[in-house]
């Protein structure tokens, strides 16, 4: 099997080296990832200047290179480009630093490399853990449990066909698996407008969760309570339901 994996985090991040190093010893093991962190970037490419890109050494047995570009153009230029001759059979995106749990994947440079995994025609999952503060051990044992897996899922990755896997690991001991649905972030934004010495208006923005009732078969109420969660995701965004009432509205002519 020959694995892709990528980041949003960036080619020096623990995250990825370790996941990298657990994935060789039951794969072929590629890594491209953003020369630097691209967190929060979403699913952007860049189309207006060239995309630079540079080998790396981030474990044996690993072929690794980082890019100038965002998450989703390392798995773009990764398949089409720099592994163009060599079929890739899964997408990884993390291990990220941090959790990507409810409406927040759509913010997520991880969530977004692995759905253009998705795009590209290959089975793809994401992987978060559920700090800022992540040990050596924890991102081992996260990349142990990915592993286990990709070997449940070797044989039946079709199952990935039109979405991807997110998945979230609890910090601390953990009680189990459960299969989720997203849950809901809502956050207090907070927007302190500023002005520079030469007069140029900025804005940090910034903002607290709020405490929101989760429903429990969603991935926060599971992360939050001990389980590792994984929730099938898709990008079909068309509201199904939505069609029938506006036809009935006569808006189409």
């Amino acid at each position: 099997m020959n694995i892709l994996i990528s980041n949003d985090d960036g080619i020096n991040a623990e995250g990825i080296k370790i996941l990298a190093q657990e994935i060789s010893k039951i794969a072929n093991t590629y890594v491209v990832a953003p020369d630097s962190p691209r967190s929060a970037s979403g699913h952007a490419i860049t189309l207006h200047k060239p995309i630079l890109i540079n080998d790396e050494f981030i474990a044996e047995n690993v072929e690794a290179y980082s890019t100038s570009g965002t998450p989703a153009d390392c798995v773009k230029v990764g398949i089409e480009s720099i592994l163009k001759d060599i079929e890739i059979d899964l997408v990884l995106s993390g291990i990220n630093n941090g959790p990507n749990l409810g409406t927040d994947v759509i913010y997520s440079g991880t969530v977004a490399a692995a759905i253009e995994g998705l795009v590209e025609g290959k089975p793809s999952i994401a992987l978060s853990c559920d700090s800022s503060k992540i040990s050596s051990d924890e991102y081992r044992e996260a990349a142990k449990y990915t592993a286990k897996l990709i070997q449940k899922l070797e044989g039946n990755l079709d199952k990935l066909n039109g979405n991807i896997l997110n998945v979230n690991f609890p910090t601390g001991e953990k009680k189990g698996v459960r299969i989720t649905k997203l849950g809901r972030r809502v956050y207090n934004n907070v927007m302190d407008d500023r002005q520079s010495i030469r007069g140029q208006r900025y804005v940090w923005m910034g903002g607290d969760l709020e405490d929101i009732k989760q429903d429990k078969d969603s991935d926060i109420f599971a992360v939050e309570n001990g389980y590792i969660s994984i929730t099938p995701v898709h990008i079909n965004m068309t509201e199904t339901n939505r069609i029938e009432e506006l036809k009935e509205l006569g808006l189409e002519e």
